[in-house]
């Protein structure tokens, strides 16, 4: 899968990273405890599982990624 946006934001004590992958509509997110080099534009090897996230009320779904490897 090719990365087409990464996105790193604080959340508390973790940093929450959020991946758009080229080909699908619905982002990616995991969790680190530190940054991450910049995936944009890279080839990553993802395993991951669907999940329901509700923002005000509302319901999206996001894939939430268990193994990320840069490939």
């Amino acid at each position: 899968m090719k990365v087409t946006s990464h996105v790193q934001r604080e959340q508390g004590d973790w940093i929450l990273h959020s991946l758009m992958v080229e080909g699908c509509d619905v982002p990616f997110k995991f969790k680190r405890k530190g940054n991450y080099q910049s995936l944009k534009g890279a080839r990553v090897n993802i395993t991951y599982y669907p999940e329901q996230e509700t923002v005000a009320g509302m319901n999206f779904e996001v894939m939430k990624v268990v193994r990320i490897k840069r490939g």
